[in-house]
């Protein structure tokens, strides 16, 4: 074990570790090794190598690259802090973990204790997740839990779970993408994504598929594809309708796996009769020819998956958008077999493991449901408690602020989130933290979030702290660590086991390791539809990764392919669904004559709170930009690279134009990277799809005004 003391995590010279990259879904593994430095030489201070692995097969990206960077940033926080006289001020945990316990049992009992939240991330590991809602659920009996990963996948998981039965981001593998025939690429930029992902593209595209990209922007990804569709934003749904319409027309449905492994399709061949291509293109801003192209391609093709991301997801229609996306791949029986399938392209490192051993406010671990009788009895007998102990579900990410907002939620807890900067509606959000009675965060650095606390707790790094992730296949991963925590830093897991011992609750939460947690984790799923009880530390060590549903030790490894034979729903068939042509939820006016959208930069992750500690990373992407086409940025007297003012019905902010002729008129599309006044989400979209809680990030009608010689602080 390397030892330190009070500076951030490194290595002797000629030392390595063997980890994978905290940031996002494809987990790829890394060695990391400290350079030998001779006298005057000038040199990297560190090696960083892919490791062979079945997700990258050894590829990293720029992200990954420079991911230990920082770790070792002086901007570690090292000891708590807590807020005397206005200002955060170094303490000990001893009186910074007593003020949390205080507060919350104060808290309790004036109010009950629903007026405690617990926000948490995505990128927590398996046993930090589950410890958390355990101790929102038992330590401190609250009903508000919820978690940053509700704007990532909330969308694309309930319309698996409806369709299919059951939510896990792949139905296939990553190495059956070669093998598909046609590949349907909808609201995903992989080229910045998960940019090592895209060789397997490249190789699909080298064995003669036909690469459809679903984007308002021509991105990187969009440059490989034999057809790019540039729709509207937020015509996702819509643009499914038409292409369903153009595989009856050409009849490319497969009737027999229809017949055979489906339900609903009668309902949905009677909701086509009724759509008009005429129309479909109208909404969409495409050609009719486009719409039947796409069809052919992927109608025709032997094999093809579709994946979706934030794109189609992000919009108040996302749970039906992405179920018509699921129709498609039905009608054609494009599933359960070798290059067919669904993906949801996962953004964040942990957001499939993330979601399923309960952060999610319906959630209990293993997938299951908070309000089942059953599965509220079987976590309930795991945990040693009574099932009325456990409270029924929560709200979610934005509407737990909007209760904070209104003074029901008095105190929160944040755990690996920065809230402020990543929910929607963010000038709403900061005022309610502003107004907060007590609020504490977790974090390796003082977030935007962090700044407003009343307490910081130090928490340790990737390459200090053990568990398991799941990647975006659904195949658990375990990262171990080699070195000890850095100053006083603690593990996640550690501070609710001693948060819990403060509150009265110790019995529930007697662990000393993450491997401990991970042991009670795999019984609490056992029998659940994200079931890892057959999975243990030394399995991963042995095997390198294993895909779950994995319900005993003595079971091979799984093939990785869903559905090859039934679906997860009590009959063994999936549903279709009729979804209607919408437009998008809020449409530009004279007053907000443009559409704005957000995404990822490739330089970046999240709201940057670790990207932009790393020189290398932060040196790629200094300022936020706002994507402009040149016909639109010369209508507002904007040139490339002067600042303007973006406004939207609920705020403003203020980034420097980058004029792009790859992106539709009247668009403007900005990172979602950066808090403060080139924050993104002062301006979007806090309505909520009704199925799923997701805000509609992708469609804000919104302004632009130059600012000339002004730059935001």
């Amino acid at each position: 074990m390397i030892r330190l003391t009070n500076r951030p995590a490194m290595l002797e010279a000629g030392e390595h570790v063997d980890t994978q990259c905290p940031f996002c879904s494809v987990q790829c593994k890394i060695r990391l090794t400290k350079n030998e430095q001779a006298a005057g030489e000038r040199r990297a201070m560190y090696t960083v190598e892919g490791i062979p692995n079945k997700a990258s097969e050894g590829r990293l990206c720029v992200k990954g690259m420079n991911a230990h960077q920082h770790v070792i940033s002086s901007e570690r926080l090292m000891q708590p802090l807590v807020r005397r006289n206005g200002a955060l001020q170094p303490a000990s945990w001893e009186e910074a973990l007593g003020l949390i316990a205080d507060h919350f049992k104060a808290v309790s009992e004036q109010y009950g204790a629903d007026a405690i939240g617990l926000y948490g991330g995505g990128s927590l590991t398996n046993e930090t997740a589950y410890l958390l809602g355990k101790f929102a659920r038992i330590g401190l009996g609250t009903k508000y839990i919820d978690y940053n990963g509700r704007f990532c996948m909330s969308a694309a998981a309930s319309a698996g779970v409806k369709t299919f039965g059951i939510d896990r981001g792949l139905t296939c593998r990553l190495e059956d993408i070669p093998l598909a025939r046609c590949i349907i690429l909808a609201g995903t930029n992989i080229a910045e994504c998960q940019p090592t992902l895209m060789p397997y593209l490249t190789r699909a595209k080298e064995n003669g598929a036909a690469i459809i990209v679903i984007d308002p922007r021509m991105t990187a990804t969009a440059e490989l594809a034999d057809l790019h569709l540039q729709l509207r934003p937020g015509t996702d749904a819509a643009l499914a309708n038409g292409i369903l319409k153009g595989l009856l027309r050409g009849g490319w449905i497969n009737r027999s796996f229809i017949d055979s492994r489906t339900n609903g399709f009668p309902e949905l061949e009677r909701h086509l009769e009724s759509v008009l291509l005429s129309e479909i293109a109208e909404i969409t801003g495409l050609t009719e020819s486009q719409i039947e192209k796409a069809a052919e391609l992927y109608g025709t093709a032997e094999t093809g998956i579709v994946f979706t991301a934030r794109g189609v997801e992000q919009q108040t229609d996302g749970h039906e958008a992405v179920r018509n996306f699921l129709n498609l791949v039905l009608a054609t029986g494009k599933i359960g077999r070798p290059g067919c399938g669904y993906g949801a392209v996962t953004g964040q490192g942990n957001g499939q493991g993330g979601r399923e051993h309960g952060q999610k406010a319906d959630q209990l671990p293993g997938y299951r449901l908070i309000e089942n009788e059953e599965d509220r009895k079987y976590v309930a007998g795991v945990w040693g408690v009574e099932p009325d102990r456990i409270p029924r579900k929560g709200v979610s990410a934005y509407e737990m602020m909007e209760l904070v907002h209104q003074g029901v939620i008095r105190s929160l807890f944040v755990m690996g989130s920065n809230p402020v900067v990543s929910n929607p509606n963010a000038d709403l959000v900061e005022k309610a933290l502003q107004n907060i009675d007590f609020l504490a965060v977790a974090d390796m650095f003082l977030s935007e979030t962090a700044r407003m606390a009343d307490v910081v707790l130090p928490v340790t790094a990737y390459l200090e702290n053990d568990g398991t992730l799941t990647n975006l296949e659904g195949r658990v991963l375990l990262r171990e660590s080699k070195l000890e925590p850095p100053g006083e830093t603690r593990h996640d897991w550690d501070i609710l086991c001693e948060l819990a011992a403060r509150l009265g609750k110790s019995a529930y939460f007697t662990y000393a390791s993450a491997e401990q947690i991970f042991e009670e984790l795999r019984l609490a799923s056992k029998g659940g539809a994200a079931d890892y009880y057959g999975i243990t530390y030394d399995r991963l060590r042995r095997e390198g990764g294993v895909y779950w549903p994995c319900p005993s030790e003595d079971e091979e490894q799984s093939s990785g392919i869903l559905f090859e034979e039934r679906f997860a729903h009590p009959d063994g068939k999936a549903v279709f669904l009729p979804v209607p042509s919408r437009q998008p939820q809020e449409l530009p006016d004279d007053n907000y004559p443009l559409t704005l959208t957000n995404g990822r930069v490739l330089s970046h992750y999240l709201t940057g709170v670790q990207t932009r500690r790393s020189p290398s990373l932060a040196a790629r992407s200094v300022d936020n930009f706002a994507e402009i086409h040149p016909r639109t940025a010369k209508k507002y007297g904007l040139e490339d690279g002067d600042w303007a003012q973006i406004s939207s019905r609920r705020g403003s902010f203020s980034v420097r134009c980058k004029v792009n002729a790859k992106i539709r008129e009247n668009l403007l599309f900005v990172p979602m990277h950066w808090g403060g006044a080139q924050n993104v989400n002062k301006a979007t979209n806090p309505e909520l799809d009704p199925n799923c809680k997701m805000p509609g990030f992708k469609t804000a009608a919104a302004s632009i005004t130059p600012l000339k010689h002004i730059s935001p602080s």
